[in-house]
């Protein structure tokens, strides 16, 4: 694809703006530094004393270094057992935060009528706070198996699978189109790491937001600096 820098820290491939945004229906969104400013998984891992570990692992999955995402995010859970659930809420109060221009371009689809979609490797504890807070109609992860207080170090099979990996985005993008009678391809996707290629690649128009290198390759919009709402530049 011909790659054009639209503005500094901003390029598009293989679309020609102005697009219009109530041509698409759902706006799917990673969340882990995309929605938000951190790897939860990696900062709960502080904790143990093992972010340096576990955020290795997270890079390179995040890079597609890892084939099995799954198996990744079972090594990163096994090195949290034994942190205790005050430390998660403190991380989601003290580290967690909104990326710029989150609020005002979830703001700005709804307001054109698109339901949003948050899909996550992370876990519930922290989505189900971004979803509250930024008013999002539909989420899916992965749930940390807490006993008394403290993290067993395994995660909870939940109806629809064991983990939410690339294929569960995927599969959930796709689930949540048929629900709303759409079509992928009136949809947005928008993430930066391996594990959301799978999403993008069916979505209509495909978002990399500061995004590893390959995510930034196969996505139409390449935000590379800048918040999130600069996405909102490209639409009449």
């Amino acid at each position: 694809m011909n790659i054009i820098e639209l503005a500094p820290g901003l390029q598009i491939a293989g679309i020609t703006p102005p697009l219009r945004l109530d041509d698409f229906k759902l706006i799917a969104f990673d969340m882990d530094s995309t929605l938000i400013n951190i790897e939860c998984v990696d900062e709960i891992a502080d904790a143990a004393g093992r972010k340096a570990e576990v955020a290795a692992i997270t890079e390179a999955a995040m890079r597609g270094e890892i084939a099995d995402y799954k198996e990744s995010l079972r090594q990163r859970v096994t090195l949290l057992k034994g942190v205790t659930v005050a430390h998660m809420q403190q991380v989601l109060t003290e580290r967690l935060q909104l990326n710029p221009g989150a609020a005002a371009l979830v703001a700005a689809c709804k307001q054109a009528g698109l339901k949003v979609l948050l899909v996550s490797g992370g876990f519930t504890y922290f989505s189900d706070h971004v979803r509250d807070l930024l008013g999002i109609d539909y989420t899916r992860s992965n749930v940390l198996e807490v006993q008394d207080g403290v993290l067993t170090g395994h995660m909870v099979d939940q109806p629809w699978g064991d983990i939410c990996d690339g294929a569960e985005k995927r599969k959930m993008l796709q689930e949540t189109c048929a629900l709303l009678g759409i079509q992928p391809s009136q949809t947005i996707a928008m993430g930066d790491g391996a594990n959301d290629l799978p999403m993008m690649g069916v979505a209509g128009l495909s978002v990399a937001y500061h995004a590893k290198p390959a995510v930034r390759e196969q996505a139409h919009v390449r935000i590379n600096s800048g918040g999130l709402d600069r996405l909102l530049t490209l639409f009449a």
